[in-house]
């Protein structure tokens, strides 16, 4: 297990280099992930499932410990991304189904990445964790309910369908890692070792099978949809940190208010793109993947440096 744990290190470490270079693999050898299509929500469930084996009560003591700092967050999170996205979207004039894949992504909860981001930063983690956990668990509610209000002027919405699929692979996940965890917790405590490399695994794959799908369209498209993805995560960490400084939030919070809003569950986007709507709705999201890894490991960096005066 030593080795398993030391690659496991070494691939988690090197997450944005694994992610770069997948999505490369999938523009310039598309033949060899068009075909996992249907294994995306798959991909997202063993991301998911990881995510339930490392939760504990903790965390969601946490929200009863600061239930106003955690709300803080949600509140930003939600409040901030899908906006953007919105603003964006009418701005630029953005083609509908671009404009529906902008805000998919905008409307999704916390990215998985964004805690160890939150720790590279010298953040609050237990906040940082506690936002992530709980926009998530609200995220069928919430997600599918923005992208019917923001996208629904481009195409129809069918929030139903998409309430369950986020249930499916997102929740049923989370609650069986869960489960697995206070039924095995020795077994569970040494496969969480090998949880980042098995999620780099997953997401690299979704992150290559949607550029692959798409590489057409991306060499159409490619230059707005970079602009408008690096303007939506950019801005929203603006907007994130102004938001946790306008509550008086000490610098640890806002650095993990800021990374739990900037940072996306990308994979979800990815996820609900390719099964609800045209598959170049997919894109931002797979480019939103390879983009705030590499932000956010800039923002974590200098934000390590920043002392609170």
């Amino acid at each position: 297990m030593n080795t398993v744990e030391k690659i496991s290190k070494f691939v988690g470490g090197t997450f944005s280099i694994w992610v770069i270079l997948f999505a490369i693999f999938g523009f310039f050898a598309p033949e060899a992930f068009v075909g996992g299509k249907g294994y995306i929500s798959f991909l997202l469930g063993v991301i998911m499932f990881g995510m339930g084996l490392t939760l504990s009560s903790e965390d969601f003591r946490e929200v009863f410990r600061r239930p106003v700092d955690v709300l803080i967050g949600v509140i930003g999170h939600y409040l901030i991304m899908p906006s953007l996205a919105f603003i964006l979207a009418i701005v630029l004039q953005l083609p509908p189904d671009i404009a529906v894949g902008v805000i998919l992504v905008g409307c999704c909860p916390s990215g998985t990445a964004s805690n160890v981001m939150t720790y590279l930063s010298k953040g609050d983690v237990a906040l940082g964790v506690s936002i992530a956990a709980v926009s998530t668990l609200i995220a069928p509610l919430a997600t599918p309910a923005l992208i019917s209000l923001l996208a629904g002027q481009w195409m129809n919405i069918n929030t139903q369908s998409l309430f369950m699929d986020i249930v499916t692979v997102v929740i049923v996940p989370i609650v069986l890692g869960v489960i697995v965890k206070a039924l095995f917790q020795k077994q569970a405590a040494a496969s969480a070792k090998a949880l980042p490399l098995i999620s780099t695994i997953a997401i690299v794959l979704i992150v290559a099978i949607v550029v692959a799908i798409n590489k057409g369209k991306i060499v159409e498209t490619g230059l707005i949809i970079f602009a408008v993805v690096i303007l939506h995560n950019v801005l929203g960490y603006l907007l994130g940190y102004g938001f946790a400084k306008l509550f008086g939030l000490n610098l640890a919070k806002r650095k993990a208010i800021t990374l739990e809003t900037g940072m996306q569950n990308s994979g979800l986007g990815a996820a609900l793109a390719a099964a609800h709507f045209n598959p170049l709705a997919a894109v931002p999201s797979a480019i939103f993947s390879v983009w705030h890894n590499i932000s956010g490991s800039v923002l974590a960096t200098w934000f390590a440096k920043k002392e609170e005066k």
